[in-house]
């Protein structure tokens, strides 16, 4: 018989860098955990340890089809999140987010099912407010490269609200902020995998610009820690809530940070900065800390140091 307190969780792209620490997390707190992935950016490779475990199931899926499981649970993470990945096939980027969201939507409804959405800073654009607080609209370029994913994921934000009103489906929405990690993609083009493969190989390290554009970068675990809190708030807690780290670096003392922490001899280049990269970022997360309890705990000299550990141990033991 099955536990009555162990939930079925689904986690769509649950082989990916974020999707790979959730089932980790859920299966220690005693879940039946069901990874659903295509494998375009996530990896085999996140999950393998987790494969033993009888109450891990792994299915190759994308999103965009339907999908008919029984869960209790749904956290949808699938969609390429770095510029490289999105960008390589735009409109399949949009497809996964809306297409995505709209199967995954209709798999809830079905089983009355929460689902929370894994949203982005990105609907932000290249904000004229800051800290970005919930209530702020945004400043989105919609023609843009970068726009398949931020009009993607706004176009999904918007799909989960009218569920929620025309349904009475239980939602929860997430915009989640520069987080970082052991399994980041050490190609995908994030400045903190850039820096610390580039210093890993002694290469020079690439600021955009002048490197006085700001982001803000939360470690995986302690975003993981907002997703569970989140997910266990009554149902009128919806969301949008921002989970992510105040702290707030430039690019330059991003770069120096990793060149230090590497004990590299690496120096820094600048190269033109992308179109509609954003000037600045970092959350406000009044909302999150009200709402959940929740903010970040480990410092960026830290969670640098473990994410380091982990590129020089997997690409160059």
């Amino acid at each position: 018989m099955r536990s009555l307190t162990r939930k079925r969780v689904l986690v769509t792209g649950g082989a990916g860098f974020l999707g790979s620490h959730l089932c980790e997390r859920l299966l220690d707190a005693g879940n039946n955990v069901l990874c659903i992935d295509n494998f375009f950016t996530g990896s085999r490779d996140n999950i393998v340890h987790l494969l033993g475990n009888p109450q891990f199931e792994v299915i190759r899926h994308d999103v965009t089809f339907p999908l008919y499981v029984e869960v209790d649970q749904i956290y949808n993470l699938a969609c390429p999140a770095s510029p490289v990945h999105y960008q390589h096939d735009p409109v399949q980027t949009t497809k996964t987010s809306v297409l995505g969201a709209i199967n995954m939507l209709g798999l809830a409804k079905r089983l009355k099912a929460t689902i929370l959405q894994a949203s982005t800073s990105e609907i932000y654009g290249d904000p004229m407010v800051h800290p970005q607080p919930e209530e702020y609209w945004g400043n989105v370029n919609t023609i843009g490269p970068r726009s398949c994913y931020d009009e993607g994921k706004r176009c999904a934000e918007t799909l989960f609200f009218d569920y929620n009103r025309q349904h009475g489906l239980p939602i929860k929405v997430v915009r989640i902020f520069n987080t970082y990690g052991p399994r980041m993609h050490p190609d995908d083009g994030r400045v903190v995998s850039n820096f610390i493969m580039q210093a890993l190989r002694g290469e020079s390290l690439t600021v955009y610009g002048s490197g006085s554009q700001t982001r803000s970068f939360c470690f995986a675990d302690d975003l993981i820690e907002g997703f569970l809190r989140f997910m266990d708030t009554p149902p009128e807690v919806t969301g949008p809530v921002n989970l992510g780290n105040p702290g707030e670096f430039t690019m330059l003392e991003l770069a120096e940070h990793v060149i230090r922490l590497t004990g590299s001899n690496s120096r820094i280049v600048h190269k033109p900065l992308p179109q509609d990269d954003p000037k600045q970022r970092r959350p406000d997360i009044t909302k999150a800390k009200d709402l959940l309890g929740w903010e970040p705990t480990i410092p960026l000299e830290d969670g640098l140091e473990r994410t380091i550990r982990y590129f020089r141990d997997r690409f160059f033991a």
